[in-house]
């Protein structure tokens, strides 16, 4: 194994070359494919954990061990002249890589090895490590060593990567197989009465009331006997109902309440609730949710994985620990999701105010709504380094989302305060901040607190909804991993 110097080169071991960045501390590795003007030719020439994929460059997740890249440089377009390996602070670990021991790049091909320890970084949380680059005909490998304090983002735009999220979709005009929009007036906003008008805007589950808001309601259509199907076999007795399902191959009836019509899905288009923890999304065209929040479907639909919806959201969501992998699920059919058993609740945006929401607490939504990640409000350093991250939805449509429990919907009428990991979602024009309850005094000093020593405070005109719970789905509120883990099982948002 050779080992390299800062700024020296060498012919590339190989054709297939792959890339290694071993660390003391937790990094995220990505690679950028520049041109001669050293500038990526798109968004999609920097690959990395959101976009795993590039031409002729793939990155692979370590699962616990280092990040690799593999480089074929055969399969490089011709427009490509260099391939950057980067690696960057996830966060777990220092905030800069001078809390960093080792830091070493390899680049192998077979048997052979180049190997580049890389040292001298202070204040710096990223660092371009090594480069692969043409000359003469052939490819060549250089060490670089050369470290960005802003980061994964300071390494994207250095290169020319958009870090601004894409452009708003459309509104669809007179498509009457688009999801459902409310009228104005469904959703609470600083100029309307204060929320709920409705004394039960979350309503259980029950029998003729499947959901909440346009659409959701009716009962099953298909719930009765098919034509041609056996009889069912005599009732059983009181207290005892059962009901019968046959095949239409012939086979025995099956006896089971389960059968009863609450248990059969909701019928329409759009996002619906199925219950009180599942909704059913009739599709026909597209609809964005939780990755790995598909438990049933049917029909033809197709599911495409789509990180956190952008590459400069992505990035944010990578430094805050906040945000919501998504799958873009598109095609005819019936869609079922749900996250954990967690209580599902469906709300309506019209346009006139946003929904601030945990991204570890959001299932699904229409394509019509908009989302980013901003920093809540006067809560910057509470919960991490970072500060207190949450999604922020605006636009028209309907959004499904989680909670721990039933919550209750507190109108913003008077001073209001709520704990930062019950307080799911609020209206996006209340205005927030920090209020500390205990006072600093001799019980602070030996260990003694209230156990609530600091709460969120809300002000304006609007909404907050709290959980019964302390947790979150998936974990806490405010950059504990609402990215890329939240929403399959355990943790954060995520």
């Amino acid at each position: 194994m050779t080992a390299l110097a800062p700024g020296e080169n060498r012919p590339a071991p190989g054709d297939q070359l792959t890339v290694t960045v071993a660390s003391s501390a937790p990094v995220d590795v990505s690679a950028l494919l520049l041109n001669s003007a050293g500038a990526v030719r798109s968004d999609a020439d920097f690959v990395f954990f959101n976009q795993p994929v590039g031409p002729g460059v793939t990155y692979r997740h370590g699962n616990g061990g280092p990040d690799v890249v593999q480089v074929q440089t055969s399969a490089l377009p011709a427009d490509v002249d260099r391939v950057v390996v980067a690696a960057s602070l996830d966060g777990r670990g220092p905030a800069t890589f001078a809390g960093v021991g080792q830091l070493t790049a390899t680049i192998g091909s077979g048997s052979a090895a180049l190997t580049f320890p890389i040292a001298g970084l202070t204040t710096e949380s990223a660092v371009v490590c090594v480069e692969i680059y043409r000359r003469g005909g052939a490819w060549k490998v250089r060490a670089i060593g050369q470290g960005y304090d802003d980061g994964l983002a300071g390494i994207a735009s250095a290169f020319g990567v958009n870090l601004d999220d894409e452009p708003e979709p459309p509104v669809a005009q007179g498509n009457p197989s688009a999801p459902h929009v409310p009228p104005p007036g469904q959703f609470p906003s600083a100029s309307a009465p204060a929320y709920p008008s409705n004394p039960a805007p979350y309503p259980s589950a029950q029998p003729g009331n499947p959901g909440y808001g346009p659409g959701a309601g009716g009962q099953p259509s298909h719930a009765a006997p098919v034509p041609g199907q056996s009889p069912p076999n005599p009732a059983p007795p009181p207290g005892n109902a059962q009901h019968s399902f046959s095949s239409q191959q012939g086979a025995q009836p099956v006896h089971s309440d389960l059968f009863d019509p609450k248990h059969a899905e909701v019928n329409g288009l759009g996002i619906q609730k199925q219950g009180s923890k599942m909704v059913r999304v009739g599709l026909n065209g597209e609809v964005m949710a939780r990755a790995g929040s598909m438990v049933a479907y049917q029909g033809e639909l197709e599911f495409k994985a789509l990180g956190s919806g952008g590459i400069g959201r992505a990035i944010r969501q990578q430094l805050t620990g906040e945000g919501v992998p998504l799958m873009k699920v598109s095609g005819r059919g019936d869609l079922f999701l749900a996250n954990s058993a967690a209580d599902v609740h469906l709300i309506d945006l019209d346009g006139t105010d946003g929904l601030t929401i945990n991204g570890a607490n959001v299932l699904a939504f229409e394509p019509s709504l908009q989302y980013t990640v901003a920093r809540v409000q006067g809560a910057a350093a509470y919960a991490s380094s970072a500060g207190l991250f949450n999604c922020v939805f605006t636009g028209r449509g309907r959004i499904a989302i989680t909670t721990h429990g039933v919550p209750v919907v507190l109108t913003v009428d008077q001073a209001t305060y709520a704990d930062p990991n019950a307080a799911v979602a609020w209206s996006s024009s209340l205005q927030t901040g920090i209020k500390r309850n205990d006072s600093f005094g001799l019980g602070r000093l030996i260990g003694r607190s209230t156990g609530e020593a600091s709460t969120l405070s809300f002000s304006g005109r609007g909404f907050v909804i709290v959980q019964p719970s302390e947790m979150p789905p998936g974990g806490f509120i405010g950059g504990a991993g609402g990215g890329q883990q939240a929403g399959h099982s355990g943790g954060i948002f995520g």
